[in-house]
C-alpha cells in the first residue's frame, strides 16, 4: 500500500437496490492500490439485511464509509446507489470531492412510477421468487464475474416497496443543484432511467454527461476495464481540481477526449 501522503483520491462505491457492496468488487479489484476504496452495505442489504431501509440511514452509511477512508472521498453509485450518493453529496458537500451518478437521471412519475411501484409490490410480497428472478436477470445482462458479484452478498427484494417509495419521494434535481463539486452523470444509451438526463445536467453546477452506446441499465457495467478507466479519469480530474473537457452541449460520448 502507498503511504497516506501518496495515496490516491479515496473512492466510496454505493450499490444498487436489493444487492450489496459486493457488486463493486470487480471494479475495486481492477483499481487495485491506486486509490483507497470501500463499498459499504446500505441498510437492509448484504451484511445489514433485516434492517429497515431509509434515506437518512443510507446517507449515514455512506458518510461512515467516507470517514473510513479519511473523511473526504469521491462517490460512485449506480441506480439506487446513484440517488443515495447524490443525497449524500447534497447533505455533506464538504466531505464529497466528486460524484459519479450512474443510471439514475429520472424523476419517477406517471407510467414509470406506476410500473416501478407495481413491480416493487410484487417483489415485496414474494421476495424469494423476486430474488431468483433478479439473479437470473443479472446473469443474462452481465458477464459471469460481474453477475456473481451482484449476488455474492445476498439479495433483498423484500425492501423493494420501501426503496421505491423513498426514491419517488426524493427531489434529485434539487439535490444535485445543492452540490457545488464536479459531477459525472453516466447512462447507458438504452437505459429507461436516462429520460431526464438533460434536466439533471442543467441542475449541476459543474456537470458532464457521459452516454455509453449500446448499454442498458445494468450492462453499463459490463466492461469492467472501461468502467474502471472512466472512474480513474474522473478521479484524476477531481484530484487536480480541473474541469473535464466536454462537447459544446455538455455531453461526453464514449471514446471522446476527457
Amino acid at each position: 500500500m502507498k503511504p497516506p501522503s501518496e495515496a490516491g483520491l479515496p473512492l466510496v462505491f454505493v450499490h444498487g437496490m436489493r444487492v450489496s457492496g459486493t457488486m463493486w468488487h470487480p471494479v475495486i479489484h481492477a483499481i487495485g492500490t491506486r486509490h483507497p476504496a470501500v463499498a459499504p452495505d446500505l441498510p437492509g442489504h448484504g451484511s445489514r439485511r433485516g434492517e429497515p431501509f431509509t434515506l437518512p440511514g443510507a446517507v449515514a452509511a455512506v458518510a461512515d464509509a467516507i470517514d473510513e477512508v479519511g473523511g473526504r472521498a469521491m462517490l460512485i453509485g449506480l441506480s439506487l446507489g446513484g440517488y443515495v450518493a447524490t443525497a449524500t453529496a447534497a447533505r455533506h458537500p464538504e466531505r464529497v470531492s466528486g460524484l459519479m451518478a450512474m443510471g439514475c437521471t429520472a424523476v419517477p412519475r406517471g407510467v414509470l412510477r406506476t410500473a416501478y411501484r407495481g413491480a416493487a409490490r410484487l417483489g415485496g410480497r414474494h421476495p424469494e421468487a423476486a430474488n431468483r428472478l433478479s439473479a437470473y436477470a443479472f446473469r443474462r445482462a452481465l458477464p459471469a464475474p460481474l453477475a456473481e458479484a451482484m449476488v455474492a452478498g445476498g439479495l433483498s427484494s423484500e425492501l423493494m416497496p420501501s426503496i421505491i417509495e423513498t426514491v419517488c419521494g426524493m427531489d434529485p434535481v434539487s439535490l444535485l443543484s445543492a452540490y457545488p463539486g464536479p459531477v459525472w452523470l453516466v447512462n447507458g444509451a438504452r437505459d429507461q432511467l436516462r429520460r431526464d438526463e438533460r434536466r439533471f445536467l442543467a441542475a449541476c453546477r459543474d456537470g458532464r454527461l457521459v452516454v455509453r452506446p449500446g448499454c442498458g441499465h445494468l450492462s453499463v457495467l459490463s466492461d469492467t476495464a472501461a468502467v474502471t478507466r472512466q472512474i480513474l479519469d474522473a478521479a484524476t480530474v477531481v484530484a487536480a481540481r480541473t474541469h473535464a473537457p466536454t462537447a459544446a452541449d455538455g455531453t461526453e460520448h464514449e471514446g471522446a477526449a476527457r
